[in-house]
C-alpha cells in the first residue's frame, strides 16, 4: 500500500511542476492546495531536497522549487526515496534484499517467483514515467 508521506510527495511535485519557471512556492500554499498537513509537508519536502529533487529559497518570495525538469525527475527515484523499496517483500528487491527467515529456498517459493513479477511491473511501470507524465 502506498504512504500518506508517498502520495503527498508526488502530489508536492506534481504541483511544483505545474508552476511557470522555478518560482519558489511557500509551504503553504502548497499545504492548502493539496489539503496535505503543512508539518507533514514540511519533513517531505525536506526529504526531497536533501536528495536533490528540490531547492529552497528563505526569506521573502522563499519557498521550494524543482531543481530539474518535470521530463527529468523518474518515478522509481521518486518511490524509492519516500517510499523505500519497490519490491512488496526484501527478497526480491534490488536496493533492499533482505533473506526471508521463513523460506528455505528462495529458488523453489511460489511467494519468491511472484513477488518478482509483482516487482518487476511495478518497476517497469515508475521507471518508464516522469513527473511530466502526471502534469496535465
Amino acid at each position: 500500500m502506498l504512504s500518506k508521506k508517498t502520495k503527498y510527495g508526488i502530489k508536492a511535485l506534481t504541483f511544483l511542476a505545474k508552476q511557470k519557471g522555478q518560482v519558489p512556492v511557500q509551504i503553504e500554499v502548497i499545504s492548502k492546495s493539496e489539503n496535505i498537513s503543512q508539518k507533514f509537508l514540511e519533513t517531505i519536502l525536506l526529504t526531497l531536497r536533501k536528495n536533490g529533487f528540490l531547492g529552497s529559497r528563505k526569506g521573502k518570495g522563499g519557498g521550494y522549487y524543482l531543481l530539474k525538469e518535470p521530463k527529468d525527475i523518474n518515478m522509481a527515484a521518486v518511490m524509492r526515496i519516500l517510499e523505500g523499496p519497490i519490491a512488496l517483500v526484501p527478497c526480491v528487491s534490488l536496493n533492499f534484499y533482505e533473506r526471508c527467515a521463513d523460506c528455505p529456498d528462495e529458488n523453489t517459493c511460489s511467494v519468491h517467483k511472484l513477488m518478482i513479477e509483482v516487482r518487476d511491473s511495478s518497476l517497469s511501470i515508475f521507471n518508464n514515467r516522469t513527473l511530466a507524465d502526471l502534469v496535465p
